[in-house]
């Protein structure tokens, strides 16, 4: 399991100002939150870190892709995925992590760990519904999606249940 003390920002020896961090992400780092979604991932983290008196700015920027299961036919397929996200931190007297914008560390704190939010802004970046491409655009050959095709209803053909509810509802307005 990959160690996850690079994610650790030690602030206490930063400069008062901007600083830039870059980190490569791949399997290793979601086995840590055992989180299975991907056969395989390549993204890179850019985090502009600005440290103020009181405050620090957060920017976090991700790009990559990972390989992910289409939730219609299986298949695996390379879904590109970028996400953002601003967080102001500040001290106060506990932690809390309550409001998405701000992060509350405690007076004592020296360092930042920034693992878990590079992991939930990947997650959250993520679809809902991942589709093969090939499967929008109709290029996709698939067992799954020959048999999909095979059931389908055909617009034309009616059930004779509701053709019966038709003949109903016309002979009442008449």
């Amino acid at each position: 399991m990959k160690d996850l003390k690079e994610f650790n920002i030690s602030f206490t020896g930063l400069k008062l100002g901007k600083h830039q961090f870059e980190y490569k992400i791949d399997n290793t780092f979601f086995e840590y939150f055992q989180y299975q979604e991907f056969e395989n991932a390549d993204i890179k983290i850019d985090l502009d870190f600005e440290k103020k008196h009181n405050m620090f700015n957060l920017l976090f920027n991700s790009k990559g892709v990972v390989t992910v299961a289409c939730d219609v036919t299986g298949e695996p397929f390379e879904l590109e995925i970028n996400g953002n996200l601003p967080l102001i931190v500040k001290f106060g007297e506990e932690y809390n992590d309550d409001n998405d914008e701000i992060l509350i560390i405690p007076h004592n704190q020296v360092q930042l760990d920034i693992s878990h939010l590079i992991y939930e802004m990947i997650v959250l970046s993520l679809p809902i519904k991942r589709v093969h491409p090939g499967v929008e655009d109709g290029t996709l050959e698939s067992e799954v999606l020959r048999k999909l095709e095979e059931y389908k209803i055909k617009e034309d053909t009616i059930d004779p249940h509701w053709e019966k509810l038709k003949e109903l509802q016309s002979n009442k307005k008449e």
